[in-house]
């Protein structure tokens, strides 16, 4: 039986595999639809303990910081950062990077996750661990991934004998299991970057990265996409003693 390695089926799970893992950073949830996006200098400034957090203001702030750390450190890469509002008030928590069709980062937060911002330290890590994604090129390493694991499966069902539903399912699985297999790392890298980024556009990540203390944790499951909680804060806290010792 001839492997079909361009079946359609597989190209569009390992894009929907691809969004699902990596672009939900906060909350396992992956927008359904298009997004209703608004610029952030349109969005309504969050009350919180008796201050304002202004999303334009952290953003004026961190993005040029993010901007100037990915053109440092990559080659060819697309580092004008959009960011934009998901004005939708059903959104769930969220915050997420991903591409236009030209190319360009857009980096997405909904406004549920901005009322859930204690801090404006807490939004430019989130701010600053987005972009880190696109930095480190997670987005194209995931579906690369999924990719690579789907054809794998695909071939080991060939191999077995299985049907043409068989063979379409091993790829799904084999998609999946590529992905998680690495989309906890990339959150930690992410995380690292990200306290880089805050740190240098003058925020402060340790308060930052408190918002992983109201966050469910997911734990340590074999197949999950986040790493533990208390692991995101250590690396938060190890990137800053760097950072404080000049390094």
């Amino acid at each position: 039986m001839q492997y079909p390695l361009a079946k359609p089926a597989l190209r569009a799970f390992v894009g929907v595999v691809a969004l699902t893992f990596l672009s939900a950073c906060l909350e396992v949830s992956t927008p359904t639809s298009a997004p209703t996006v608004a610029p952030v200098a349109q969005v309504t400034p969050a009350p919180k303990r008796g201050a304002e957090i202004t999303v334009a203001s952290v953003v004026r702030r961190v993005e040029p910081v993010a901007e100037a750390e990915c053109r440092k450190r990559t080659q060819g890469l697309n580092c004008d950062f959009k960011i934009v509002v998901d004005t939708n008030p059903k959104a769930p928590a969220n915050a997420y990077q991903s591409l236009d069709p030209n190319g360009r980062p857009v980096l997405t937060f909904t406004e549920t996750l901005l009322k859930d911002m204690n801090n404006a330290d807490e939004l430019a890590f989130v701010l600053g661990h987005e972009a880190a994604h696109h930095i480190r090129g997670h987005l194209r390493k995931t579906r690369e991934n999924a990719t690579v694991a789907g054809v794998l499966g695909g071939v080991l069902a060939t191999v077995i004998g299985a049907d043409a539903s068989g063979i379409e399912a091993a790829q799904n699985i084999g998609a999946r299991v590529g992905v998680s297999g690495y989309s906890k790392t990339y959150e930690l890298e992410a995380d690292e970057l990200g306290t880089v980024i805050a740190y240098r556009a003058g925020y402060d990540p340790i308060l930052g990265a408190q918002y992983f203390t109201r966050i469910p944790d997911p734990g340590n499951r074999l197949f999950g996409s986040h790493p533990p909680n208390s692991k995101r804060v250590d690396i938060v806290y190890s990137t800053m003693e760097q950072l404080r010792g000049g390094r």
